[in-house]
């Protein structure tokens, strides 16, 4: 299960018409391989098929069966170069990092804020819920978008949009315009999380994904307790509209390491003969490209079903309630940390004491995510050896039977830490 590189250095046997026998029914191993994980079952060691590797293209290792199969186009993401591949998976990483950074930033910038306008904490954190709500909606917008349209346009535009409304959010002498900015940020800002999967899925082999997906969602975990650290160091000594120059300027890096990027999209279903050609980066960064092309992939209504496919199937909706139910506690004491630890009659923080606050939250996520990185393999190894070699995706969630009871553990003794004005170090 970890990384051995991509088809292009691995093995690769011409494909034969053998049989491979799973369970009770017999396929050809062509079949099987390229179908394989519709039924939820993956067979990641060459061996396991009992028919030969002959048929099967793997990685270096010349184990590791390569899911899906790469075809012979050199266009295929699948057989880029590893270079290309992860410079791409810097790239969304990276601009995975904002959104959250930025709606964190809003946290500790009410403060000041609130003095400036002469309005209540509570009336200036509508912006955070403005915000927060369209992270939310602009992500069904990403999924929707970049089936159709292609994943670099809508990154490209999105991103753009971005930028622009991060330095109104720096430049609004109102609290009415500030919110506008605020809200309009998250619906754009969002692009990358949510679409980041999409890049991943189509770059990278089934056997990379974990480890894949750990540094992109690293970047998204961090990120929230980032970006009050700087926000509260920054107020300390300065007013708050710098702190969303900052914001800005991390935005036009993000922009310039987009027009890097490179369009993943490619049609497994159709013969390599009609596969568009590539020509120019510039019109497949505007989306040119992908809409010449828009026949050969699914249709707008079928780019709309996409989530609602994917929520109907019950591992993803079980996991989408957890998700939802532990990271809401994650937003909701993120978002009134600051007002608790700066109220006088309760810890009195300077925004300096604030800053080196969120170092400890940032330490837990950095901890949690090199953990993760190695820990989510070895389960799915200790799966395989188990089950001949057959790895079922919901075996992952093995994980939260550990990370569960910690978690709720947790916010137990948050709750009664600030309700009877514990020591802070709780």
């Amino acid at each position: 299960m970890s990384d051995h590189g991509s088809g292009s250095e691995g093995s690769r046997g011409a494909q034969k018409t053998e049989e491979v026998v799973i369970g009770d029914e017999k396929q050809t191993t062509s079949h099987y391989v390229n179908t394989t994980g519709e039924n939820g079952n993956h067979v990641l060691d060459v061996h396991q098929l009992r028919a030969g590797d002959d048929g099967v293209q793997t990685a270096a290792d010349g184990v590791t069966v390569l899911i899906p199969q790469p075809t012979t186009d050199p266009n295929d993401p699948l057989n880029w170069s590893s270079f290309k591949k992860h410079l791409i998976l810097t790239i969304i990483s990276v601009v995975a990092f904002m959104p959250d950074f930025g709606s964190a930033m809003g946290i500790v910038a009410l403060l000041p804020q609130a003095v400036q306008w002469n309005k209540s904490q509570n009336t200036i954190q509508q912006n955070l819920v403005g915000n927060l709500f369209c992270l939310g909606a602009g992500g069904l917008f990403t999924v929707w978008l970049s089936a159709y349209f292609g994943r670099l346009p809508i990154l490209f535009y999105f991103t753009t949009i971005s930028l622009l409304t991060a330095a109104w959010c720096a430049a609004a002498t109102s609290f009415e315009s500030y919110m506008a900015a605020r809200i309009l940020n998250g619906f754009f800002s969002i692009v990358a999380q949510a679409g980041g999967l999409m890049f991943i899925q189509d770059m990278f082999f089934f056997h990379e994904h974990p480890r894949k997906i750990n540094i992109w969602s690293g970047a998204i975990i961090v990120s929230p307790y980032l970006g009050p650290l700087i926000t509260a160091f920054i107020i300390d000594t300065m007013r708050w509209p710098a702190t969303f120059w900052v914001f800005t300027g991390l935005n036009g890096l993000c922009w310039l390491m987009v027009l890097c990027a490179d369009e993943t999209i490619y049609n497994r279903n159709i013969p390599r003969d009609q596969q568009p050609i590539p020509k120019s980066r510039i019109s497949r960064m505007f989306g040119i490209e992908q809409w010449k092309s828009r026949h050969q992939r699914q249709t707008f209504v079928q780019a709309i079903m996409r989530p609602i496919i994917a929520i109907s199937k019950i591992p993803v909706l079980l996991c989408t309630i957890y998700y939802f139910l532990n990271f809401a506690w994650v937003i909701g004491v993120n978002a009134t940390i600051s007002i608790w630890l700066t109220d006088p009659n309760l810890y009195g923080f300077t925004p300096y004491n604030l800053g080196m606050f969120y170092f400890a939250p940032i330490i837990g996520s950095l901890v949690g995510a090199a953990i993760g990185h190695w820990l989510n393999d070895l389960i799915a190894k200790l799966y395989m050896k188990r089950h001949n070699g057959v790895l079922t995706p919901e075996c992952r969630l093995i994980i939260i039977w550990l990370a569960s009871p910690l978690m709720a553990v947790s916010i137990l003794v948050l709750g009664y830490t600030l309700e009877r004005q514990w020591h802070y170090m709780l």
